[in-house]
């Protein structure tokens, strides 16, 4: 009698099960092919705009410079190519002089002659035997004290000159050795996000004279332990300055630091900017291993594909709505090592529709990656990085093998693009990842030669073995190149130092991590996602605490503003109640640095016209611009 009932109502339960399944397609529907691009706030502009613009303003700064005997330089710099410290600091400066857009004479002091000082408004001494100047030297502070700006930019050798010269820049007693500067600490809020905090050196030596100072110097920098030993400082000499870096560790990571000081030499300095702060997820989406990893296994007991469903993409979503991030996710179609076409398209696309329409929504973006995660190198690709490999070839580092033929590199680019664009209609990648940050110069020719969709390459920002290192700038084939500075969770004492650096430089936080961070012992696997997590939020709430008014932007929207910032140069002007930058290569908006060491403004929403002005504290502010003239009202005090 039961049974029979049963049988009866079957058509009505099967009816009933298929509009549940047909709610739950739908609900899948939505869930997994549904998302509005969020509108970008720096579109990406065409390269012959700006080329167009360079061209006409430098007609007219060549006609300017014919009509005045004064160099077109703002800067001058002694060195000696004797000296290989001083080699050093000469490629330091011209790195650091670029990105700033600083015009500076390079003179070395080993086969020329020291120039006239008063041509110049400001000069960096980077010496490590300052007797060879002589008299000179004596000649340069009498400039200093009719209004001249000397920066030294780090300490020369001690002998008896120096000593002579020292009494003049503040220093009162200088001992005969070296100090090991463990790290640094800042007395001032001199630079964003350096207050509060030691940032640590990974391997010190002795870098730094032994000394004291008089009392009549702004220090702004000391050694992170109880000497506290001086590392910068300022001392007002006459009507000049002089700021001095007893510091003497130089490289890349640093360029901030000294940024930040030479910013000191006058009452105003202005440079530009990016105002942008990017996550990447490499390898995202991408095929999720199968399985499960000891350490996951030991704090979640879930597999690998249900931790990072339920487990670390939820995580990640929370941080990025509570500082208001836009990830940009960086597709592998397949892990396999295929090499040669036809490439086999993924046919298994729900966790890549799953994640990557999830992060759409988030209003976030995604690029292209690899095919494979195979770098695009071809045989020989070893010698385009030169000679010098202290720890092996591409083959024993990576164990990568290589593709046969350009043709092969393109067709499978062309499978990835054609993969992405058909699981995401709405969103048009523009950026490419080299997988492992490395690409081969034959692959870079060929991504501008074959793909004008790809706009830019965001690979590294520091030398590596053979990764495809870069600069913030635009490329002669007009491919911007947007590096990320620094990676993973684990950020250590290196990372920490080169995120302030470029945070007081570029005002820019560009930042990248992989999923299988948390599979890998080297990248913080061991410590659990939790610590690994924890620690990625705290580099965040530093970020987002010392620089609040920082944009967050994908990586389309990032290259944008690298666009606009590598362009654009500014000429400032000082007069008593004004400082007028003229921007030149201006487009549609523009942001600048400006550091003012004298009399501030007294409301910077009123004090300025052809902008907006955001004080960031220490004398330093924000400017966007949005005319190729900006004028800021100088206060009373």
């Amino acid at each position: 009698m039961k049974t029979s009932k049963v049988l009866r109502f079957l058509p009505v339960l099967i009816i009933c099960g298929l509009f549940t399944l047909l709610g739950f397609a739908l609900v899948g529907q939505q869930f997994y092919g549904s998302y509005t691009p969020r509108e970008r706030t720096v579109e990406l502009l065409a390269a012959s705009e700006f080329e167009a613009s360079q061209e006409a303003d430098g007609g007219e700064e060549a006609a300017a410079s014919a009509s005045t005997a004064e160099p077109a330089a703002e800067c001058l710099v002694l060195w000696n190519s004797r000296e290989a410290n001083s080699q050093l600091a000469q490629e330091d400066i011209q790195g650091l002089f670029a990105q700033m857009k600083v015009d500076a004479d390079f003179v070395d002091i080993s086969t020329d002659a020291v120039p006239d000082c008063s041509a110049y408004e400001y000069l960096v001494f980077a010496l490590v035997d300052s007797s060879k100047l002589g008299d000179r030297a004596y000649e340069i502070l009498d400039w200093v004290g009719t209004g001249g700006g000397l920066m030294v930019y780090f300490p020369p050798q001690g002998d008896y000159f120096f000593r002579a010269l020292g009494t003049q820049m503040g220093i009162i007693e200088s001992g005969w050795e070296m100090y090991e500067v463990p790290g640094f600490r800042f007395q001032t809020d001199l630079m964003l996000g350096g207050q509060g905090h030691d940032f640590m050196i990974e391997d010190p030596y002795e870098s730094a004279h032994t000394l004291s100072i008089s009392e009549d110097c702004l220090v702004h920098m000391v050694s992170a332990d109880e000497r506290e030993l001086p590392l910068m400082w300022e001392r007002d000499y006459g009507e000049g300055r002089i700021v001095f870096m007893n510091f003497g560790i130089m490289g890349k990571a640093y360029r901030g630091i000294y940024g930040a000081a030479y910013s000191l030499l006058d009452d105003a300095a202005a440079w530009p900017v990016i105002n942008g702060s990017a996550f990447y997820l490499d390898d995202f989406p991408s095929p999720v291993p199968s399985g499960t990893s000891t350490y996951i296994e030991r704090d979640y007991g879930l597999s690998v594909s249900d931790f990072y469903t339920n487990v670390w993409w939820p995580d990640l979503r929370e941080l990025a709505e509570t500082y208001g991030i836009y990830y940009s996710g960086m597709v592998i179609e397949d892990y396999n090592e295929e090499l040669e076409p036809p490439y086999a398209a993924n046919s298994n696309t729900q966790r890549f529709l799953y994640f990557g329409n999830s992060l759409l929504r988030d209003g976030g973006e995604i690029g292209l990656h690899g095919y494979n995660h195979i770098p695009l190198c071809m045989e020989g690709f070893d010698a385009d990085f030169g000679p010098d490999y202290r720890k092996g070839t591409y083959e024993r580092l990576y164990d990568y093998d290589y593709w046969a033929s350009r043709e092969d590199m393109r067709d499978s680019v062309s499978e990835l693009i054609r993969f992405t664009e058909d699981l995401y209609p709405g969103n048009k990648p523009q950026v490419y990842v080299p997988p492992s940050n490395i690409l081969s110069a034959e692959a870079r020719e060929m991504l501008a030669e074959e793909f004008p969709q790809i706009r830019a390459v965001a690979s590294i920002y520091f030398e590596g073995d053979v990764e495809y290192t870069q600069e913030f700038e635009v490329a002669e084939d007009g491919i911007v190149e947007t590096p990320r500075v620094i990676s993973g969770c684990i950020i250590d004492d290196f990372m920490e130092i080169a995120a302030l650096s470029e945070l007081n430089l570029h005002f820019v936080n560009s930042h990248f991590m992989h999923p299988d961070d948390v599979l890998d012992e080297d990248r913080g696997a061991e410590a659990g996602w939790e610590a690994m997590r924890n620690r990625l939020s705290e580099y965040m709430d530093w970020l987002y605490t010392a620089a609040p008014e920082i944009r967050n932007l994908s990586a389309t929207e990032l290259a944008g503003a690298v666009q606009r910032y590598y362009y654009l140069d500014v000429q400032k002007e000082i007069t008593e109640d004004e400082i007028i930058l003229n921007l030149s290569n201006f487009r549609d908006e523009a942001y600048l640095f400006l550091r003012i060491n004298g009399r501030e403004p007294d409301d910077p929403a009123e004090s300025i016209r052809g902008g907006e002005l955001t004080s960031l504290g220490g004398g330093l502010y924000l400017v966007k611009a949005e005319q190729g003239q900006v004028v800021i009202e100088r206060g009373e005090g």
